[in-house]
């Protein structure tokens, strides 16, 4: 999963709506009002509070293109309490609801039984490369949490959806309907906006991993996967596409399920996302299976971009870009 900057993280927000249908299975039942059910949630480090013009930037673009309509709760986590300054700056930007929180300390830090010196020399290895975030042990922490840990937290477990932002974005269209309303409706479980190449030296065993898991619990892979999006040959290797998980829509119930619980504890004990640098835009991609530079979507269909009273290029996107997966996507699914 590629970011910017190290330190920016999990914002929830906006994406185009695809519908996925993955490797592994759940059952979803009716929901009630999506507004009862769905916010916009963000987990940013200490190190970024600071930068509280990056949060106001994209609150305020995603209230002017949807949310003032709709008044979703937003909710901020972060490792260690939230200044007064930040908490006074975002609250200004909306009428919906807001709570701020803290994270648990084991679901944030690099836990006790992770071999420091495996994960060093992992880490400097990495940096001779000149892998992004190579060394850094924070964006590692991330990762891990956004995997397994974050739809945990108190303030989120009243919610079923969610939707992820990041600072610093700039949401071009207008929103003419609602996200969630439309997923719980139609039954789907995750949307997103852009497919990518994952780079390859950063999760050299994650899909062994992975095959493994799926060897042993055979009965939780769908019979109607979506393999042939991960792999060009059935499953054997892994062609490093996953979806960007900056931008994800989601239903938080899949990943609070029996599955999906089993499936990331199975990752975690393995130590890769530390030992590694395994990052939960891939972990999610296998599991079910808008401007954020230097990536961009902007609708290239005359109707939609109208509607949308879009600012960006018509036609200016990364979906069809050379370290874009969505051909692949289309081949599957169109």
């Amino acid at each position: 999963m590629a970011l910017n900057k190290p330190t920016r993280y999990l914002l929830l927000a906006l994406g185009i709506l695809l519908s996925l249908h993955f490797l592994l299975s759940v059952t979803h039942e009716s929901y009630g009002n999506a507004t009862s059910f769905s916010a916009l949630s963000a987990a940013w480090n200490k190190e970024k509070q600071n930068d509280v013009n990056g949060a106001v930037q994209s609150i305020r673009s995603i209230e002017d293109r949807f949310n003032r309509d709709y008044g979703y709760p937003y909710v901020f986590l972060n490792e260690e309490p939230w200044t007064e300054e930040f908490k006074k700056r975002v609250s200004a930007l909306t009428r919906a609801p807001i709570e701020f929180g803290v994270i648990p300390h084991d679901w944030w830090y690099q836990p006790d039984w992770i071999d420091e010196e495996r994960a060093k020399e992992g880490r400097r290895k990495m940096e001779e490369q000149g892998i992004i975030y190579a060394g850094s042990v924070s964006y590692r922490n991330m990762c891990r949490f956004n995997s397994g840990f974050f739809f945990k937290h108190s303030l989120l477990t009243k919610y079923k959806w969610y939707w992820r932002i990041e600072p610093d974005v700039m949401f071009h269209c207008t929103l003419s309907f609602d996200p969630f309303v439309y997923m719980e409706e139609q039954k789907k479980v995750y949307a997103f906006t852009i497919a990518l190449y994952e780079w390859a030296a950063t999760i050299p065993t994650l899909w062994d991993t992975v095959k493994n898991f799926m060897k042993e619990k055979p009965q939780y892979v769908a019979p109607d996967n979506a393999m042939g999006f991960l792999s060009e040959n059935g499953g054997q290797d892994f062609n490093m596409c996953h979806f960007w998980s900056n931008f994800e829509i989601a239903d938080m119930d899949f990943w609070r399920g029996e599955v999906y619980t089993e499936f990331f504890e199975y990752l975690d004990k393995t130590g890769g996302f530390y030992y590694e640098r395994w990052g939960d835009a891939p972990v999610h991609s296998m599991a079910i299976g808008y401007e954020h530079p230097p990536n961009q979507h902007c609708p290239k269909d005359d109707e939609i971009w109208r509607k949308g009273m879009c600012g960006c290029e018509q036609g200016r996107t990364h979906d069809y870009g050379p370290y874009s997966c969505q051909h692949q996507w289309d081949r599957i699914f169109q």
